[in-house]
């Protein structure tokens, strides 16, 4: 089983947070459970309670994506955006826009994947329209949420790099 690996997480300059978390495996097992909705219905879900009821995914330049959570009391929590640059399996820039903002406008998300002796480093640059949004964002809590889904993230791509399968097959 996995170690535990470290979620870093570190406002830079005046609009940006930057999350940065190792994984065992390839870039191009974690590329792939970043883009296919069979996948991200069983890792993005953040603190326990929550499931993905809605994942859509059109992954190329100028294609959308929505996600839609629900919490076991109810609560939902919509997301969608546009992917402006995709180049598998090195990098994702999208932009990331809530159904009911919790901060002000739209983000721009660049996720980088780089691999080094079969562990990949994942590095995902958040930039915000302010840096009182970004500010609002870091006093959130979010960490728990990005820590408990990153965590369920390591467990699956642990359990399909055991067997030597790609994460479609588990």
């Amino acid at each position: 089983m996995e170690t535990p690996q470290t979620l870093k997480i570190a406002a830079q300059g005046e609009r940006e947070i930057v999350m940065t978390r190792e994984f065992n495996a390839s870039r191009a097992l974690v590329f792939e459970a970043f883009t296919k909705p069979e996948l991200l219905r069983r890792w993005l879900l953040g603190p326990p309670g929550w499931s993905m009821v809605v994942c859509e995914v059109d992954l190329r330049p100028g294609g959308a994506y929505r996600y839609l959570w629900r919490h076991t009391d109810g609560k939902e929590l919509g997301l969608r955006g546009v992917f402006r640059e995709v180049t598998p399996p090195e990098r994702i820039v999208q932009t990331e826009r809530f159904d009911d903002p919790w901060y002000p406008g739209e983000a721009l998300l660049t996720s980088a994947f780089s691999e080094r002796g079969g562990k990949t480093t994942l590095t995902v640059t958040i930039q915000y329209e302010s840096r009182a949004g970004r500010d609002s964002v870091l006093k959130s809590g979010m960490e728990r949420g990005v820590r408990a889904s990153y965590d369920r993230l390591a467990e699956l791509l642990a359990s399909n790099v055991a067997g030597g399968t790609s994460c479609v097959r588990g």
